[in-house]
């Protein structure tokens, strides 16, 4: 029956069945795999005398009277019906639904759920669901699955097919071996199918999430420690901490490193004497020194004879990465090649040089510091050496991106550590510290006189206040950025883009000059922008999520953001992390188009929070992890596992081990083999 097809199970229309088809269930176990993202509690049973508004019931009853009429206006065709209990009689209305009267007939007994609300003094449903009564109701009395749909298909239709549908469930075949579910106390497949389909209770439908989240976890444990097994048989170079050059380096500079900073370096080069790959995330947020510390650890590598690259996602900020490892480098009169690949640049130290050249060096091994963006990603790139991997503002990559010189490298040599940095750790990565595969270093400590930025969620009625506040600290001799989702104004989505916001500041700051940059600007006009802002010959940078990563302007204390609520927490936090980079106190405005209260909820939780880690768990509650091991970044790709589950972790990665220790290569359960086949593998 699993393999029958599912639209012969009830009597469906055409556009019924294409739908089906859309949502991919074309056979009866596709249509059991089909599992509710939510529900609805309707399982709360009352009398009618007890019933109150605002409350999520059900009740039975028998219909007393019902009737198709039209709207006062006659543009409806409703039914109206009297449900009467032992205890009492509503009132029940069905707003587009007139055929109701022909079907339901008087007398007959009925289920309906709903929400009971008071209209003109009187109690009444309004557009219940309802059911002829039954022994197994499917649509209410119960927690009612809700599914995801297609254009075509209705709640109701497809709770009835699945309903049809689960006399088949014995026969689904468990791919989990029946000893592993034993030992973790949870049910079969097909048990949780049911229990997930249509639970008696909660309990039932909690024991359902556990057994699912735990086979979406050892899934990508078994796939993360196979994957691990195959990195520790290539290898990763193995470059030895040279106590001399590092002592030198840090006491020549002009400043003395934190402890956090100490620790970190620390950790990182220890994770580079080892001959497996090491996978780090460094944390810390804007102004910590993440950079500094990173190029301890790519000075190490480079002064052993290894290459090693910092990749960053924009052309600004890899030049300032640049020019800064260029300045340390003639501070301490290191002979250690320093070079640049962009779009735009090629460069070893201060000389120009042809991007095939470059290119050609890369490939032959020349030892040093590659600093780029995606331009260090092409195919005509092979390090030949590469020990190690700093990807700076991980959050700004795909995982497919992040991984590709991970890959390039390990197909014909040994595989590089990889350390990433972040302000913010992105829900991914932050489960992928939950699930142990991610080595964490923090650095809290803020430079010694930075103060908090203030954050602040401002109303459109208190807009004239925020343009007066930002004409008083540019009168101070302060400058500020306004930032917003899009170049250019697009009707369908009602938000503010950087163009038009420009042209109105400049209408309400006459005097001051009002600077423009986003992502479709050559980078020579970036540049212009850039440093117009940075010598302060104009006052007001009005721009998009370019300006997330990689500018620095500490005269800059006022942060403004429009339509907040189409950024993500991250995003959010690197763009106030561009103020407070210096002595002045700094402010963040927040501006949101769309309100709701999903959408205050976190804003406010962004205002109130400083704490990169804290967003992101903030993330992870609002967004979802992300697939943990695959190529997506972001979203619900977990159905069921998160972070109340966590305590899963530990014995679904000792099972997936124990299982890869007795079959290396899944022989036996070839099941498994194929699952694991379809995880994309990357840690970063």
């Amino acid at each position: 029956m699993l393999a029958s097809p599912a639209e012969n199970l009830i009597k469906l229309t055409k556009p019924q069945s294409a739908a089906l088809k859309k949502l991919g269930i074309f056979t009866v176990k596709d249509l059991l795999l089909h599992l509710p993202f939510r529900y609805q509690d309707f399982s709360q049973i009352k009398n009618i005398r007890d019933l109150k508004p605002g409350e999520n019931v059900s009740i039975r009853g028998k219909v007393k009277s019902i009737v198709s009429r039209f709207s006062f206006r006659g543009r409806m065709n409703l039914a109206e019906a009297v449900i009467c209990d032992e205890s009492g009689c509503v009132k029940v209305v069905w707003f587009n639904q007139g055929y109701l009267a022909k079907s339901l007939a008087k007398g007959e007994k009925i289920f309906l759920a709903g929400t009971p609300e008071v209209y003109k003094n009187t109690l009444q449903f309004a557009n219940p669901i309802h059911e002829k009564a039954s022994d197994f109701p499917v649509h209410t009395m119960r927690l009612v699955p809700v599914y995801h749909l297609k254009s075509g298909l209705y709640p109701r239709t497809l709770r009835n097919l699945i309903s049809a549908a689960m006399p088949a469930a014995p026969q689904l075949q468990d791919e989990l071996p029946a000893d592993l579910l034993k030992n973790q106390n949870l049910p079969g497949l097909d048990a949780a199918v049911i229990f997930a389909h249509f639970p008696k209770s909660p309990e039932q439908l909690e024991l359902a999430k556990k057994r699912l989240a735990f086979e979406e976890i050892f899934y990508n444990q078994l796939a993360a420690q196979k994957y691990k097994i195959e990195q520790a048989r290539i290898g990763s170079y193995e470059v030895k901490f040279d106590q001399t050059l590092i002592k030198n380096f840090v006491s020549r500079l002009p400043f003395a490193l934190t402890a956090e900073q100490k620790k970190a370096a620390w950790d990182i080069l220890q994770d580079l004497e080892k001959p497996t790959p090491a996978n780090r995330l460094l944390e810390g947020d804007v102004g910590s020194g993440k950079t500094l510390v990173a190029l301890i650890a790519a000075l190490q590598a480079a002064a052993a004879g290894f290459q090693a690259v910092l990749l960053a996602p924009t052309e600004i900020l890899a030049k300032q990465h640049f020019e800064t490892a260029l300045k340390y480098l003639k501070i301490q009169k290191l002979k250690i090649k320093n070079c640049l690949l962009t779009n735009s640049y090629a460069k070893i130290g201060e000389d120009n040089v042809g991007k095939s050249k470059l290119r050609m060096l890369i490939n032959e091994g020349m030892p040093g510091l590659y600093i780029g963006t995606h331009a260090l990603l092409q195919k005509s790139v092979h390090f030949k050496k590469l020990a190690l991997v700093i990807i700076d503002e991980q959050h700004r990559f795909g995982v497919q991106q992040r991984a590709t010189l991970v890959k390039t490298a390990a197909k014909t040599h040994k595989i590089p550590h990889l350390l990433s940095l972040t302000a913010t750790p992105i829900p991914r990565s932050l489960q992928l510290a939950f699930f142990g595969e991610l080595e964490v270093s923090r650095i809290k400590t803020k430079p010694e006189g930075r103060k908090p930025v203030i954050t602040r969620l401002v109303g459109d009625q208190d807009r004239r206040n925020a343009y007066e506040f930002i004409a008083k600290q540019i009168a101070n001799g302060r400058q500020a950025f306004v930032i917003t989702p899009l170049i250019e104004e697009t009707d369908s989505l009602g938000v503010k883009s950087a163009k038009t916001e420009a042209d109105a500041l400049q209408k309400i700051f006459p005097a001051l000059k009002i600077g423009l940059l986003h992502g479709r600007m050559k980078t020579a006009e970036k540049e212009a922008a850039m440093a117009d802002f940075l010598a302060n010959k104009s006052q007001i940078l009005v721009a998009t999520s370019v300006v997330e990563v990689g500018v620095d302007v500490p005269n800059a204390s006022i942060m403004v953001i429009e339509g907040a609520e189409r950024f993500g927490l991250s995003q959010l936090h690197q763009f106030r992390g561009r103020v407070g980079r210096a002595e002045h106190q700094s402010y963040c405005l927040v501006f949101c188009q769309k309100e709701n209260d999903a959408v205050k909820n976190r804003l406010e939780a962004f205002a109130k929070t400083a704490d990169g880690f804290e967003l992101a768990e903030m993330d992870l509650k609002f967004r979802g992890s992300g697939e943990i091991y695959g190529a997506a970044q972001s979203g619900w790709n977990f159905k069921y596992f998160s972070s109340s589950y966590t305590d899963l972790i530990a014995p679904a990665r000792e099972q997936a081990q124990k299982l890869l220790t007795a079959d290396p290569e899944l022989k036996s359960h070839p099941e498994l083999q194929n699952r694991v086949k379809e995880k994309i593998i990357h840690f970063e």
